[in-house]
């Protein structure tokens, strides 16, 4: 028993040695644990930024007075826009784009934090950048990406010291001007330079770093010739030098590029051959240098490698390379606008989806073999050209063909119903050639085809009923060709179509009921049409240009349509129409001669009719003067016994008695105290009651001049509120918008002072400008009187304000309707830009009644609006372009039925011609004011460029401008 206990007590020993070993290693598995667990959730305990980062990004935080953007409640790794490092232990990026900061006073703080790799300040409307930025951050050795894109910061570049390790640098779509010497000598890392659209000047950078890979300097001033030391640069894949002035040849060292994808040469004044050397670089996918002064012949093989070429509008010639369209890798080549001649090559890429030589001299028939192999062709231009033979039926098998433009040619022969099977096809344009025959009715069943024209001509036949199943067509262009029978009834179905031209043809039968849709202009002239003018084209109440003139109209001209209230033109003259003409409204330019039995309301607006009247005419106009008498004594009476006797019945008032608008708010926008003090919304309201009180009517608007208890005149603007046409239905919204409006300063634009919101309309408060509009002063009476002076001034003073508009920040201000009705003027050479909201707040698309769907007036219209339907830059350059040649020409935007843009470019094929175009009155008054014109006129007809991508920017065309002196 006692050897038993004392074997025992080592058992027991070791149970509590194996006790203590299993408690100990279950510790240590915790404690595992336990680390692993803190490791996991490291950042929640202790792996936070360090307290000096913590305190710079509450500071930071506390200047930009933005809880929504970072709180600082919660940890900064959390904040939006911030990216910490592994462990969250220090910041790296920092991105506050898109956000209003207003303030640069935080940025040296951010250079406090030395791990920062990445800061992304863009579209932030930062007002300036302090020079301790610049000193401090140039510190940090980390740094690799700095942006100040889109802020709209003004004066001269910094000089960038220190950075040695900043990788990318954007300072685009700012104000930064003068000449950049020194400032990015220091920048030895640099890859990515981007500095478009500032208003930089003088030569192009010379010291840049040997590394850099993309440099975009687009849309500046640069001038002089690039300097070889960029060809140096033989890691760079981008460049974009568009949109300069820079002159002078393509360095033929560009060849030693070799990573070079994306060369953008374009708006510029190059000149000089194609360097041929671009043939050789095959990593070469994009090369576009349209509109310079190139001139030579195009380069054997430069497409090789190119995916996309584009040369247009410089003074190529020679022929076409016959392999220029055959490398499989082409998509889309643009030669349009040269001097080529010759044939079209026959052999064309499969791959190929845009083929765009339009306005050469281009000869021989177009290759239809190859057609049926391009699938992926979607835009096909050769229009004015001296292209002959048929249109090619092969075409219909291009299944994606959306736009086919063979105008302006010497086509002949048939519409081959093969097109029919274009399924795809947006836009036709065959005009201007010597096609003959009928429509074939598989052209109407294309569903989607918005634009069909097929005038001047020598086409045949009636107008096939079938052409009422284009259900999406919106402009339709049979004029000038020689078509017969009655117009179908059919085509009132046609609700899409807003314009219709059917002139110049042998048309008869009565006018039938017109598409309820129309607006831009309703051409019938110059046929055999009978019977009266039907008073359902009252209807019409968005239509601005109705033309009957040169047909055998006859009765009275219904007085419903002094009721359509977009009209601008109504043409009827050489009919039979007899009877008293209708007062129409001051701003309807009415011609209604050559009608001999039409007489004058004395009142009214027209052109003199010719005289013949007869005894029973006379006799007529005695009974009707008799009974007018009549009738007048016989209102009197009543209307003096209802006041003597105080009978209930609603007595007449006068303006002063109208009930006012109700209103609902009111705000005043300006910061000027006179325009403050001045400005009474009482008084504007009663303004704005009195019929009277209109001065001008524009497509959108109607012009109120009100005169305030302080003398002083203002225009009131009413917009019209019922349409369904403001943006989200939002007072609020519309508020805020001319808010920011209000706060424009533009000598050349009109800025709102004010804005009242009634029930039913919104009213707009302008300073008053006592000459009225450029159209009334170019077009009125006044017109002889603006001598060149004035119209140069006018012509610069409007682009100013334009492209100060184009300018604004980050997001440009564009205009739905420029025109020269919009453009007021002060004095004589002191014009401002108006309609500056409409882009803002109408959504013309929502318009159920007399607001147009399209944007723009009939003459200033861009003529790809019709199938893109969306307002651009490209498309208010346009407009501008056809102001300026308003002011060249003195001639209106739309005149007999044609527009101005249109005639011009037909007139201005030879140079040597371009002076007829000019008013006379004002070109021949000397040598230097006909040569500034004409400097004018180019720019001008680079403006009205048919292409989008052709037309230079507003900021180009006023450089232009003021060259031209």
């Amino acid at each position: 028993m006692h050897t038993h206990l004392i074997d025992q007590k080592p058992k027991k020993k070791l149970r509590t040695n194996n006790s203590q070993l299993i408690a100990k290693m279950n510790r240590y598995e915790k404690s595992t644990l336990l680390f692993l667990f803190f490791l996991l959730f490291c950042p929640m305990v202790f792996c936070q930024l360090s307290s000096k980062q913590t305190t710079i990004m509450s500071n930071v935080s506390r200047l930009i007075n933005n809880a929504y953007l970072w709180d600082n409640t919660k940890a900064p790794c959390s904040w939006k826009g911030v990216t910490c490092g592994s462990g969250n232990s220090s910041v790296t990026k920092i991105s506050l784009s898109g956000f209003s900061l207003n303030s640069s006073g935080f940025l040296p703080l951010l250079c406090q934090i030395d791990s920062l790799e990445s800061l992304d300040l863009s579209n932030s409307q930062l007002p300036s950048i302090p020079n301790e930025f610049i000193t401090d951050c140039g510190k940090i050795v980390r740094l690799k990406l700095l942006n100040f894109s889109r802020n709209g910061l003004p004066g001269p570049l910094p000089t960038f010291q220190g950075f040695v390790e900043l990788e990318s640098l954007d300072l685009s779509f700012n104000k930064f001007s003068g000449n950049i010497g020194l400032q990015l000598d220091g920048l030895v890392s640099l890859k990515s330079l981007n500095l478009s659209f500032n208003n930089f000047t003088g030569l192009i950078p010379k010291n840049l770093s040997s590394v850099l890979e993309q440099l975009q300097l687009s849309g500046n001033h640069f001038q002089g010739m690039i300097p070889d030391r960029i060809m140096g640069c033989l890691n760079l894949s981008s460049i974009d030098l568009s949109q300069n002035m820079i002159s002078g040849p393509v360095p033929d060292s560009i060849e030693n590029l070799s990573k070079l994808e994306i060369l953008i040469l374009s708006t510029n004044s190059f000149s000089g051959e194609i360097p041929k050397g671009l043939s050789s670089i095959t990593a070469l996918q994009r090369f576009t240098a349209y509109q310079n002064q190139f001139t030579g012949t195009i380069p054997n093989g430069i497409t090789k490698y190119l995916k996309y070429l584009d040369l247009s509008y410089n003074k190529l010639s020679g022929s076409i390379p016959p392999d220029l369209l055959s490398p499989p890798n082409l998509l889309s080549i643009d030669l349009s606008y040269n001097l080529l001649s010759g044939p079209i090559p026959s052999d064309i890429s499969q791959n190929l989806n845009r083929l765009r030589l339009g306005s050469n001299h281009l000869n021989g028939s177009i290759p239809s073999a190859k057609f049926k192999t391009l699938q992926n062709l979607t835009y096909l231009e050769l229009e004015n050209n001296s292209l002959t033979g048929s249109v090619p039926p092969d075409l219909g098998s291009c299944s994606k063909l959306a736009l086919l433009s063979l105008a302006g040619n010497n086509l002949t022969g048939t519409l081959p119903g093969q097109l029919g099977n274009l399924s795809s096809l947006q836009v036709m344009k065959l005009q201007s050639n010597q096609l003959i025959g009928e429509i074939p009715t598989e052209i109407t069943q294309l569903q989607k085809l918005s634009i069909l024209n097929v005038s001047w001509n020598l086409l045949d036949g009636p107008i096939p009923s079938t052409i009422s199943k284009l259900g999406n067509l919106i402009n339709l262009y049979l004029q000038g060709n020689r078509f017969s029978g009655s117009i179908p009834n059919e085509i009132s179905s046609m609700n899409s179509l807003i314009e219709l031209q059917l002139g110049g043809n042998q048309l008869s039968g009565r006018i039938p009921k017109m598409p309820a849709n129309l607006q831009i202009a309703l051409n019938l002239s110059s046929n055999r049409l009978v019977g009266s003018i039907p008073a359902t084209l009252s209807q019409l109440t968005g239509l601005e240009v109705l033309d009957l003139s040169d047909n055998n109209l006859s009765g009275e001209i219904p007085t419903s349509l002094t009721g359509m209230a977009s009209l601008t033109q109504l043409i009827l003259a050489n009919n039979m129409l007899s009877g008293i003409c209708p007062k129409f409204n001051p701003h309807v330019m009415l011609n209604v001669s050559g009608n001999p039995d039409l007489r004058n309301d004395t009142t009214s607006n027209t052109q003199p009719a010719k005289k013949g009247k007869s005894v029973a005419t006379a006799l007529l106009i005695g009974f009707a003067v008799a009974l007018f008498a009549v009738l007048v004594v016989t209102w009197l009476a009543i209307s003096i016994s209802r006041r003597y006797y105080r009978v209930n019945d609603e007595q007449l008032q006068s303006p002063e008695d109208l009930p006012l608008p109700q209103v609902l708010q009111g705000n005043i926008l300006t910061a000027n105290g006179i325009h403050r003090s001045n400005i009474d919304f009482t008084k504007a309201m009663e303004a704005v009651a009195n019929p009277s009180n209109i001065t001008l009517k524009t497509r959108f608007s109607t012009y109120y001049k009100a005169v305030m208890p302080s003398g002083s005149s203002y225009f009131v603007k009413r917009i019209n509120w019922s349409d369904k046409i403001f943006q989200l239905g939002s007072h609020d919204k519309f508020g805020h918008e001319l808010e920011v409006l209000g706060k424009l300063s533009n000598s050349n634009v009109m800025t709102p002072l004010a804005y009242v919101l009634t029930v039913d309309n919104a009213y707009l408060f302008y300073e008053y400008a006592p000459k009225g509009t450029l159209f009334d002063v170019l077009h009125g009476s006044l017109g002889k009187a603006l001598d060149w002076a004035s119209r140069y001034s006018i012509a610069v003073g409007a682009a100013q304000g334009l492209a100060f508009l184009h300018g604004f920040n980050s997001c440009p201000i564009l205009l739905l309707d420029l025109s020269s009705r919009n453009i007021m003027l002060k004095t004589l050479k002191e014009p401002q830009v108006g309609d500056i909201e409409l882009c803002k707040v109408i959504d013309p698309s929502k318009s159920t009644g007399s607001l147009s769907m399209v944007a723009g007036s009939v003459g200033y219209i861009p003529p790809e609006y019709a199938y893109t339907m969306r307002v651009t830059m490209a498309g208010n350059v346009y407009s501008f372009g056809v102001v300026l040649l308003e002011l060249l020409t003195g001639k209106p935007a739309v005149s007999e039925g044609t527009e101005l843009a249109k005639w011009v470019l037909n007139n201005s094929v030879k140079q040597d011609k371009w002076d007829h175009i000019l008013d006379s009155n004002v070109s021949r008054t000397s040598l230097a004011i006909k040569s500034q014109m004409l400097a004018v006129l180019k720019v001008a007809l680079g403006c009205v460029n048919v292409s989008p991508d052709a037309r230079p920017k507003m900021k180009s065309v006023l450089r232009m401008l003021l060259n031209a002196r």
